[in-house]
């Protein structure tokens, strides 16, 4: 039973987030072609773009004191077959948007983002039911680099679809692809419920406990030194699509994603370095990291300045389409993405270690209210930014000064430990 249950989670968490990443390509690239084509301004493709990506977060934010109940309460295989379908249902409520106006996009995402939320949850903490604990370390590896890969390929799958296929089979594949998921969870064994956990109850911990990490002069440094990260991160996503059209020049969806595909490689090599360089709980390179992913970010914004000189370009082969990127733009953005794995992984390694391990699962969801509460005001920064008609390039170096703004009253303290047997 564990086993296949692994199997079956790996496959389905793919599935998953892979459908995540491609259905937000369907709200987004079109906007590619009707800016390109003059139906809309660059600052209206930014501001559509912004709001959209929105409505997948305020789940998050909405109801993360709530889902830790259902998890706890419920099964979670049934809850990881519940999040798929609310996936599903969003995704065809997003359908009717080709015959019934563009709003219907916004309401199917964030019915997605519900199914994200409660999904999200049980991804990880059903692995404590179906595996040994001597392996929980490697399995939340592993589905973590599930993760990711499936953000990059779905990433880039889906700029590919939207560039080459009607936005009625875009559906249609995203929709296959979340009931592929929804299948694979239904063939799981399931796992317990618990009937003990009560809503007042499971909701009153949620609070208390977040109360007490906001009362941590460290650990409240840990969470909100990590909600920049996933700040910054918003924010690159959704700047990249008006900065590549605009500075880079770039003529489709594809090589817009391949952005992203980058900047993620550099987080990955990043998050390897950092787990060799730092041990747990050493976070005294954390400040001077997050200068230098502030300096990388800057860079992308000063791209713009040189643009006039012609910077040379390297071509790369996809599918056999030939795409021709400013290499050293390449070469910044895996920086940047170095530079955020470098400055995230002691932080979420140090979150994990100094929380109460009875309490990690209340931590984690308490984190991912931060997070996600981050990203939400960092798009209501892309909006004024918009509104007052600042560049793509200079949203970068407004995000550049923010991170520096943080840095500044992140002086995280040493952990209580270590002060007292260094005094």
């Amino acid at each position: 039973m564990r086993a296949r249950n692994y199997s079956l989670l790996l496959a389905s968490q793919f599935l998953s987030a892979f459908g995540d990443n491609v259905i937000l390509w369907i709200f987004l690239g079109p906007l590619t072609r009707l800016q390109q084509d003059g139906e809309i301004t660059d600052e209206a493709l930014r501001l559509k773009s912004a709001l959209i990506t929105s409505f997948f977060y305020m789940p998050f934010v909405l109801l993360g004191p709530f889902v830790g109940y259902l998890n706890d309460r419920f099964s979670k295989s049934h809850w990881l077959a519940g999040g798929n379908l609310i996936k599903f249902a969003g995704t065809g409520l997003a359908m009717l948007s080709l015959s019934s106006g563009r709003t219907w996009e916004a309401i199917g995402y964030f019915i997605v983002g519900i199914g994200a939320c409660v999904y999200s949850p049980a991804k990880y903490g059903i692995l404590p039911e179906i595996l040994p604990r001597e392996r929980l370390v490697r399995a939340n590896g592993t589905v973590e680099m599930f993760t990711l890969i499936a953000i990059l390929v779905g990433a880039i799958a889906g700029a590919k679809i939207v560039d080459n296929l009607s936005p009625l089979y875009c559906y249609l594949i995203v929709l296959g692809v979340y009931a592929l998921s929804l299948a694979l969870n239904l063939f799981m064994d399931r796992t317990p419920s618990n009937e003990r956990v009560h809503l007042r109850a499971s909701v009153g911990e949620f609070f208390a406990h977040a109360r007490e990490l906001f009362g941590a002069p460290r650990l409240v440094r840990i969470l909100v030194g990590i909600g920049v990260f996933w700040a910054c991160g918003v924010t690159l996503k959704i700047n990249f699509q008006a900065w590549g059209l605009d500075v880079l020049e770039l003529k489709s969806n594809t090589q817009i994603a391949l952005l992203g595909l980058w900047l993620s490689l550099g987080v990955m090599a990043g998050s390897i370095l950092a787990g060799q360089l730092y041990p747990v709980s050493d976070l005294r390179a954390v400040r001077r990291n997050g200068v230098l992913l502030a300096s990388t970010i800057m860079a992308l914004g000063l791209v713009e300045v040189f643009k006039p000189t012609s910077l040379s370009s390297v071509s790369v082969t996809l599918n056999g389409s030939t795409l021709s990127l400013v290499w050293p733009v390449v070469l910044v953005l895996v920086a940047a993405g170095m530079m955020a794995g470098l400055y995230l992984i002691p932080l979420n390694a140090s979150l994990q270690a100094e929380s109460d391990p009875a309490k990690l699962g209340k931590t984690i969801a308490v984190l991912n209210v931060v997070d996600n509460s981050a990203m939400i005001a960092a798009t209501a920064l892309i909006l004024v930014g918009v509104h007052f008609h600042y560049s793509p390039s200079a949203i970068f170096f407004g995000l550049a000064a923010l991170i520096g703004g943080v840095l500044l009253w992140l002086r995280i303290p040493e952990p209580a430990i270590r002060s007292q047997t260094n005094p």
